[in-house]
């Protein structure tokens, strides 16, 4: 009655299903709000999109979050170093995803509710172990097998990092377009000529000369004893006549 009344004070027939459009985008608007506040995203407010996903970020971020309020997270940079070598990937490759995923944050949700530092999506997480996306070393460890089990596969590091983005079976050979991964992949690998180390000094050889050989040295020359060298000084004494 209050409806139709206050249809009637306006002049205005408001249809019945109008009533309940802000049931229907209150919960999707205040979803949005959630991820974008809490993840530090932009999120549009009437986003449809991976409502699933968002909604599992958000309860997994507010289950995490009070365990770090008090003590924080360590730093990531020797967490990934370790999960680096741990898993056989290339030096800097893993610290350069997270740079690109989610700058480094540890507690990033994006848009389409993927968590943690390397924005893990919630099937992805499950499917690693990961209970935890929000606490680095668990989800950088996951990251970090998931990312070397595709570069296993594809033997690549462009195509490796295009599975990471796009999931491998939108991989085929190359890296594909769907308007963020073309896009997502040279990031990732411009990022990683920043965070690799650099190549080791190539070592210049060492040309070495042959030794010159050593002149022989001219004989000495002997002198003469003395006594020889003064009879042959002395003038020859004549034969005496009449001898012989």
């Amino acid at each position: 009655m209050g409806r139709k009344r206050a249809a009637r004070q306006t002049g205005m027939t408001v249809p019945g299903w109008a009533w309940w459009l802000p049931c229907v985008f209150a919960p999707v608007v205040l979803l949005n709000l959630a991820v974008a506040w809490f993840g530090s995203s932009f999120v549009s407010p009437l986003s449809f999109s991976f409502l699933e996903a968002k909604a599992g970020a958000v309860r997994a971020y507010l289950t995490h979050r009070p365990s770090c309020l008090m003590e924080g997270h360590a730093p990531l940079e020797p967490i990934i170093d370790a999960a680096e070598r741990r898993h056989g990937l290339p030096p800097g490759l893993l610290r350069a995803l997270v740079q690109v995923e989610s700058e480094s944050r540890v507690h990033r949700i994006s848009p389409a509710g993927a968590m943690g530092p390397g924005q893990l999506m919630p099937g992805t997480a499950a499917m690693l172990g990961v209970k935890d996306p929000f606490d680095p070393e668990p989800a950088i460890d996951g990251s970090a097998r998931y990312l070397a089990g595709q570069l296993r596969r594809f033997k690549d590091v462009r195509l490796a990092v295009a599975a990471y983005n796009a999931g491998p079976g939108s991989v085929n050979g190359r890296v594909p377009k769907n308007g963020e991964t073309e896009y997502y992949v040279p990031k990732v690998l411009a990022a990683w000529e920043l965070t690799r180390p650099p190549p080791p000094p190539k070592k210049v050889p060492v040309v070495t000369q042959p030794a010159a050989r050593p002149k022989p040295a001219a004989p000495a020359r002997t002198k003469a004893p003395a006594s020889v060298a003064k009879d042959a000084k002395k003038p020859a004494v004549p034969a005496a006549k009449g001898q012989g």
